[in-house]
């Protein structure tokens, strides 16, 4: 399988959403852990290191944002270097300059190809950076 023993954690506040990845990321063989809180993110974190990948969406409900998150993530010497990948819906030429200045790995675009997406986050483990604009590529 494409993701088999790829451990990945995600931080998404949506269900419908953890629901997709869930499904997507279980059926290419991944182990995953979710996060729908991102004021837990970093103690759920520090208690799975090491993971290979981290899907962090921009917009969470509970007033703290993706952007947040990944500067209390990189504090964290286990995480210096681990994939981050922004999933998000906000309008990527707003939301990629913003993610790369604060030390995402890439983004993907919601809604996101459930076929594509094991694939993607593949070359991104890989070391690839994608900066998708389109989901589809």
């Amino acid at each position: 399988m494409l993701l088999n023993d790829k451990r990945i954690f995600i931080v998404e506040d949506n269900i419908q959403n953890r629901i997709i990845f869930q499904v997507c990321l279980l059926s290419n063989g991944a182990a995953i852990d979710l996060e729908y809180r991102g004021a837990d993110t970093i103690y759920r974190l520090s208690r799975l290191a090491p993971v290979d990948l981290i899907i962090l969406d921009l917009m969470l409900s509970d007033g703290i944002s993706g952007f947040d998150i990944i500067k209390q993530i990189r504090a964290l010497p286990a995480y210096h270097t681990t994939p981050i990948v922004a999933v998000s819906a906000m309008d990527p030429s707003v939301a990629i300059p913003q993610a790369q200045a604060v030390g995402f790995t890439s983004f993907i675009p919601k809604p996101i190809d459930k076929r594509l997406f094991p694939q993607q986050l593949a070359r991104i483990m890989a070391g690839e950076l994608l900066w998708l604009v389109d989901e589809h590529n």
